[in-house]
């Protein structure tokens, strides 16, 4: 599976972007797909998750509420909305793969396939 993430850009706090990650192959409703996101100096870190089937997400809690994953296995593509964003949420961002239906979801070893990132800036 290849990922091509898209969406990042500029925005002030408090408004919103979506994000989107395209999958090639024929297989993309057999992967889980996640978003995790890099700051500068800081180490990756989970932000969302949604299983094959789109029927269950999870959110690393400072998201919650805020962002919301979904997916389109018609279009293998998966989308991370963001609302209401805040200077804390300025990262690189990465859309991210993994086939074995994982419990450690939150961990990116445990992601076969990644995206190459889109930047995500927000202004105060």
């Amino acid at each position: 599976v290849q990922l091509q993430a898209s969406g990042g850009g500029l925005v002030q706090a408090g408004g919103s972007l979506r994000l989107s990650c395209a999958a090639s192959g024929r297989t993309f409703s057999s992967y889980s797909l996640a978003w995790f996101r890099q700051a500068p100096g800081k180490e990756r870190e989970f932000v969302a998750r949604i299983t094959r089937g789109g029927g269950r997400t999870y959110y690393e809690d400072s998201v919650k509420g805020r962002f919301t994953i979904s997916r389109d296995n018609a279009k293998n593509t998966v989308y991370l909305q963001m609302n209401s964003l805040k200077p804390e949420d300025a990262a690189v961002y990465y859309c991210a793969a993994e086939s074995s239906g994982t419990y450690y979801y939150a961990r990116s070893s445990e992601y076969e396939y990644w995206g190459q990132g889109t930047q995500v800036t927000v202004s105060s």
